[in-house]
């Protein structure tokens, strides 16, 4: 009784039945499903295993990705070639295969591109998962951590939490500073301008003793006059953070506080102004 029921319930998978296709379709998709899961989940266990960070993450998302992709591609190909109707459809569009690969060749030309610079991505490895990188994009200057890398954009998520979407064939073409690839440290540099009048040994340790200070600053470098300029003396005060994102606090910090300590040891801070003239015509 239960080997007819089996033998009964395999003769719906025959390819050549009127349900056969459908019920092996249904067959290979969960196959896909679960060997995907299977596959995603063996990564995901190995870089939790990784304590020493000895695999590359990027690399590691990047070939997950593109597994899942290839197996999908796998599973599609082995159930057209397990439908013999499938044959005969595949035999009828071979006379139309040249123009179909130039058709399908344009319209992803893009897709084509952004996936051949993903994996020049992995390969050269300008950047990791975690990096802070500077780059040029439309919407301007952007400095931000490198949050994924897919088959075919990068995602950066800035300082304010916003995640900027690149193609991977865009931030391969581009100049990019990769802030955190040997030393996170980061020079700030902090400008400011004194008046002719005031002794600029007295401006020049004031700031130097803000910077001190401050609890984020690692080492002052130094605070060089720039240039002389037409109503003012440039001077420029630099130090040494731990990373980008604390160089940027540390600079908003010391160009509050400079202008406090000016004001209350009376050091003039000069600002254009123009006299107005007023002749009386009789």
């Amino acid at each position: 009784m239960i080997w007819q029921t089996l033998q009964s319930l395999l003769t719906q998978f025959e390819a050549n039945t009127k349900t056969g296709p459908i019920f092996l379709l249904l067959a290979f998709v969960a196959w896909g499903i679960v060997w995907s899961w299977v596959f995603r989940r063996g990564v995901n266990l190995l870089l939790d295993y990784d304590k020493d960070q000895r695999i590359d993450r990027m690399t590691a998302s990047f070939i997950s990705k593109a597994g899942v992709v290839f197996l999908w591609a796998f599973v599609i190909m082995l159930y057209a070639h397990t439908v013999p109707a499938l044959h005969k459809m595949g035999t009828a569009l071979l006379t139309s295969v040249s123009i179909a690969s130039i058709v399908i060749g344009l319209a992803t030309q893009s897709t084509l591109s952004n996936l051949v610079s993903g994996i020049s991505l992995i390969f050269y490895r300008p950047f990791k998962l975690g990096d802070q990188i500077q780059i040029n994009v439309p919407t301007g200057l952007e400095v931000g951590v490198i949050e994924d890398v897919s088959l075919g954009y990068t995602t950066l998520r800035t300082f304010d939490n916003r995640r900027v979407i690149i193609s991977n064939s865009a931030i391969s073409n581009a100049v990019m500073v990769n802030l955190t690839a040997v030393d996170p440290r980061i020079m700030a540099i902090i400008p400011f301008s004194i008046s002719y009048d005031t002794d600029i040994e007295q401006a020049r340790a004031i700031v130097m003793r803000l910077a001190e200070e401050h609890l984020n600053v690692e080492d002052v470098v130094g605070c060089p006059v720039l240039l002389l300029n037409t109503s003012s003396v440039d001077l420029s005060l630099r130090v040494w953070c731990k990373d980008s994102s604390t160089a940027a606090g540390v600079k908003y910090d010391l160009t509050e506080a400079i202008k406090k300590q000016f004001d209350r040891e009376g050091v003039e801070i000069p600002f254009a102004y123009q006299n107005v003239i007023v002749k009386t015509v009789t």
